[in-house]
């Protein structure tokens, strides 16, 4: 009997389980807003490279799986992944096939259900393998990619410094903590790769290499920070002003912020019916507007909702407002929050580890430079409403 035949036959069933298993495994977080098709990925690909190494009729097709599994690696880094979800996904992998064949692999005999068990244990060992080894790479990349633009962010700091003292003490004291973290990480992880031949545990290294990714895109964002709110102060943004439909705009953002609010179970609401149709602004620096106040939003609350909403109003001007349920701002510093720097804070609560006191800043600049206002009603404990106004078409 062909073993093999089984397994083909069980495939699409194999699939089905296997990303159920994956959505409803507390240790995956990473698969939880990821589609049927993104979850599944490279993975129908090395079973069927599994049926060809199990038959005894056709030729043994194990570079499949090498292929399948590298290509799986590289998707898992790009998608986030931790190296702890993806060994998870694997063992869940395991799990599943035998699970499913078990009635079937009981019909053959002995010898021909150890074969199978041995060479099916094989290549779910040789496809988790190729795909580390795929997902190190991405992640050596990624930290390569990372290492080259802190570079040059570097070079343009610097440039500003020598020019700009003014915040310079503060800023030091932000740069320290992440950049400290990231030389840290750094040598441990060259000195480690230095003594690769005695290191028998890769999970180690993978995790110093997500520290320093996870603090240099942390010191990456700040440092765009920085660089943004310095042009602006001297001058050097430029308007491009074209036709732009807000409604596609806010959408866009929201797309893109809603899994940081799902992460915090917060609903994200938007309400377009009184938006306008079409404005003539930049578009790129409304859309930096609308994102800093969202994800400010979430950033800043941690149980409710956040209300998008739109209005047109009298004399050629249109209004969005971003509410939320979050920890609200004292009276006291409410003309505050749009001062470089400044981060609110309470006795019972410190400042927020990914918060710079620089994203109310930038967006209290940039309606300004969109010939609008910003205003702010909040309370709290209640939670914050930020207004913007700003006209229909500005003008050059």
């Amino acid at each position: 009997m062909d073993f093999s035949q089984f397994l083909a036959e069980k495939t699409d069933i194999i699939l089905d389980k296997w990303v159920t298993a994956v959505r409803k495994d507390q240790q995956i977080k990473s698969a939880d807003d990821l589609s049927y098709i993104a979850i599944k990925n490279h993975i129908p690909n090395v079973l069927k490279a599994m049926v060809t190494v199990l038959s005894k009729s056709e030729d043994n097709d194990i570079q499949s799986v090498v292929i399948a599994s590298f290509e799986h690696g590289t998707i898992r880094a790009e998608q986030g992944f931790e190296p702890t979800e993806i060994a998870r996904e694997y063992h869940l992998l395991r799990t599943v096939i035998f699970d499913t064949i078990q009635r079937d692999l009981l019909k053959v005999t002995p010898s021909e259900i150890i074969r199978s068990m041995r060479l099916i244990d094989a290549i779910v060992d040789e496809a988790s393998a190729r795909c580390f080894k795929s997902y190190v790479q991405e992640r050596l990349r990624e930290l390569r990619q990372l290492q080259m633009s802190l570079t040059l962010h570097n070079h343009e700091l610097t440039r500003l410094i020598s020019t700009n003292q003014e915040y310079i003490s503060q800023l030091a004291h932000e740069l320290k903590h992440p950049l400290t973290s990231i030389i840290g990480y750094s040598d441990l992880f060259l000195r480690q790769q230095r003594k690769k031949s005695r290191i028998k545990d890769n999970y180690t290294n993978l995790e110093h290499i997500e520290r320093v990714l996870r603090n240099g895109r942390q010191l990456l964002q700040l440092i765009n920070d920085v660089l943004e709110l310095s042009r602006y102060d001297a001058g050097q943004i430029k308007l491009q002003l074209a036709p732009t439909n807000v409604s596609e705009l806010i959408n866009n953002v929201c797309q893109m912020l809603e899994p940081l609010a799902i992460e915090k179970n917060l609903q994200l609401l938007v309400d377009y019916q009184h938006a306008p149709e079409e404005l003539f602004t930049d578009s790129f620096q409304l859309q930096q507007i609308v994102t800093n106040l969202i994800s400010n939003a979430i950033r800043y609350t941690e149980s409710g909702t956040i209300i998008v909403m739109c209005q047109v109003l009298e004399k050629q001007r249109w209004a969005i407002a971003v509410s939320d349920t979050g920890v609200g701002i004292a009276l006291e510093n409410q003309a505050k929050v749009f001062e470089p720097y400044f981060r609110v804070s309470a006795s019972d609560r410190p400042y927020l580890p990914n918060s710079t006191g620089l994203g109310l800043a930038i967006v209290s600049r940039l309606v300004k430079l969109l010939q609008g206002e910003i205003n702010l009603v909040s309370e709290v404990g209640v939670g914050s409403t930020f207004t913007v106004v700003l006209p229909l078409e500005v003008k050059m």
